[in-house]
């Protein structure tokens, strides 16, 4: 694995929506590996944000744009003429996609073909990545994980955005990125990347479990949770991310066999209940409560699992942290936060977390 991913130095390689939670680890891991680091996205969504905490903008080529101009998006992309493409920008909520679907409609998806037609439009591009959502599917409350074959979905505007965005992606493929035309009418492979809810520190996104219960630590607030008993399969930010770069090497080298859509998240009894994890942070912070929120409540999926055999099999990822270590990790980055650590002192953190990922991941190569 670690050999895949050191592919990266000296590549030119564009992260759509690098000032986000996920842009930014992505973004930062992709400097350390040599990558030159291009990003495009809208300022920072939240404040604080992982973004601005690190000071990630002197370590990459910083550029606040929105991905549905695309007369900017395809300037770019005719400037610095990317090798590699990660796509993460998105209205990535459920709830805020009740308040304003049509933004999100309009960001996830149409977003997501504008990207995918800056591809189309630079020759320069081998590999494009759109990261989406384990949302995209249409959850029948299954007790069992959805594999890549199963079929589109979404109950909410959010992740109904994130099955048509997945529908756009197979479509491009079929249509511009067919693998038995590459070589021939076209040199880029093209895949997508569904992954389970990601924890990690620097997220202060809204109605995020994590970020909400940090949130009111921090003022010494009691935790409030809306649906106790809904199970997830709980994730640290750095485990999907190796799977994205991991598969955009191997795309890299193999176009053909690596394109198409690949699910990345824990085993079966990694999912937890959003109580059990409430606990988990309570015990990791040393102290605090929770109370559970009555009244009417935003539809959300009880039980949600993916199937990830193809990536561990094919790919050789897995998941490496325990949920302990995961959980962890991510309360003692928000720890350090709050205690006031400089940018200087929190990039340090932040490049040893990955660091240490990374010994962690190499004793399993």
């Amino acid at each position: 694995m670690i050999d895949i991913i050191s592919k990266y130095k000296n590549k030119r390689v564009l992260v759509t929506g690098h000032t986000g939670f996920k842009g930014s680890w992505m973004s930062l891991w992709l400097s350390q590996l040599g990558a030159k680091v291009i990003g495009y996205s809208l300022e920072p969504p939240t404040s604080p944000s992982l973004f601005e905490a690190i000071g990630l903008k002197k370590q990459i080529t910083h550029i606040i744009a929105d991905i549905n101009d695309q007369k900017r998006l395809d300037a770019v992309f005719k400037k610095y003429r990317p090798q590699v493409v990660f796509h993460l920008a998105a209205q990535p909520l459920v709830r805020l996609s009740y308040k304003s679907p049509v933004s999100t409609y309009q960001t996830n998806v149409m977003g997501t073909v504008n990207v995918l037609e800056a591809v189309r439009k630079t020759k320069s591009v081998r590999a494009c990545l759109v990261v989406t959502s384990d949302k995209c599917y249409e959850n029948k409350e299954w007790i069992y994980g959805y594999r890549e074959s199963d079929p589109m979905g979404g109950y909410d505007p959010y992740s109904s955005s994130k099955g048509c965005a997945e529908l756009v992606v197979s479509a491009y493929r079929n249509s511009f990125f067919a693998p038995k035309e590459y070589g021939k009418a076209h040199s880029v492979s093209l895949a997508s990347a569904r992954s389970g809810n990601i924890i990690g520190g620097g997220d202060w996104g809204e109605d995020r479990l994590v970020p909400d219960c940090v949130r009111a630590l921090s003022k010494n607030k009691t935790i409030m949770i809306r649906n106790p008993y809904a199970t997830r399969p709980w994730q640290y930010v750095l485990e999907p991310l190796s799977g994205y770069l991991l598969l955009g090497g191997r795309m890299l080298e193999d176009a053909v066999a690596f394109s198409g859509p690949w699910n990345f998240g824990p085993s079966s009894n990694e999912a937890l209940p959003v109580k059990d994890i409430v606990k988990l942070v309570l015990s990791c912070w040393g102290d605090g409560k929770y109370k559970i929120e009555r009244g009417r409540k935003a539809h959300e999926a009880h039980l949600l699992q993916l199937d990830a055999s193809k990536a561990h099999k094919l790919l050789g990822w897995k998941s490496v942290y325990s949920m302990n270590e995961k959980m962890t990790r991510t309360v003692n980055w928000y720890k350090k936060f709050y205690d006031n650590m400089g940018k200087s002192a929190l990039l340090r953190q932040t490049s040893e977390d990955i660091d240490q990922y990374v010994k962690r991941i190499s004793v399993l190569d």
